[in-house]
Formats: structure tokens, C-alpha cells, sequence
């Protein structure tokens, strides 16, 4: 494996470890702010000045234009996103951090394998094979040990 992929696969460790943060800080500023889609909103706010900030300071030109001629389906990163936090802001204080991220994982390993089987959105389709599903089961075990609901 060349050195680059290791820097990219600890780029993605590092991004990983990053989402239960995010998660625990929303939560905590949607209890003090009047709930997690306010909180989301904010969180979104805020992201959204950190990279217009960057897009300035790089120059960058913004091809809204270009946009406007694409398929109505390119819009959907958004929601996806504005929901996946809405939601992880509002479970992460019930489930944990741990149990969260566990099942926002398996949910994620399980959409990329039906992603990868049909090639959706013009990707290249991939096999899933019995060693992939028995990967998303053991993710799946991970998820039984880690959320424990019979240790409460």
C-alpha cells in the first residue's frame, strides 16, 4: 500500500473520530438553545461561513450556474446532511456517543454494500460477496457488544 493511501485512510480515522464529537457538541447546544434542529441549523450556519470564508481566501469560483443544469437529485447532499444531524444531535444524548456512531456505522457499511451492488449514481457497481457481508455482520456484532442493551 503506498504512503499516500496510508495518509488518506488516517485522514478518514481522523474524520471518523470527529463525528461523535460534533454530535455531543450539537446536543449540548441544542439543550441550551431550543432543541436539535435549531442546533443543526446553527451547526450548519456556521459551516457554511467557514467555507464561503475559504472559498473567498482561495478564490474559488462558485459554479451555482453549472448547478442549475444538473439533475434535481445533486441538491439531496444537503438534506441528507441536514438530517443525519438534525437526528444525531437528537439521539446521541439518549443513546451515547458510542451506541450512536456503532449504529450510524452498520447503517452506513449496509447502504455502501446495496450502493456498490447496483452501481447507483453512475458508480462503478462492485461485488458483495460473503466476505463483505460477513464484514457488515461483524460490524453488526459491534454493534450488539458495544450498545449492550442487556447490561442497563
Amino acid at each position: 500500500m503506498s504512503s499516500n493511501a496510508w495518509w488518506m485512510m488516517g485522514l478518514a480515522i481522523l474524520v471518523g473520530a470527529m463525528l461523535p464529537l460534533q454530535g455531543l457538541v450539537n446536543a449540548r447546544l441544542g439543550s441550551q438553545i431550543g432543541g436539535p434542529i435549531i442546533a443543526a441549523f446553527v451547526s450548519f450556519l456556521v459551516g457554511t461561513i467557514a467555507l464561503g470564508a475559504y472559498l473567498a481566501l482561495a478564490r474559488q469560483r462558485i459554479g451555482f450556474a453549472d448547478a442549475m443544469h444538473m439533475p434535481a437529485w445533486v441538491w439531496l447532499g444537503g438534506l441528507l446532511g441536514a438530517f443525519y444531524v438534525a437526528v444525531v444531535t437528537l439521539l446521541i444524548p439518549r443513546l451515547g456517543p458510542a451506541t450512536m456512531m456503532c449504529l450510524v456505522i452498520f447503517g452506513q457499511v449496509t447502504a455502501a454494500l446495496l450502493l456498490d451492488k447496483f452501481g447507483v449514481l453512475q458508480s462503478a457497481p462492485r461485488t458483495v460477496d460473503a466476505v463483505r457481508i460477513i464484514g457488515a455482520a461483524l460490524v453488526l456484532a459491534g454493534v450488539v457488544l458495544v450498545a449492550a442493551p442487556w447490561r442497563r
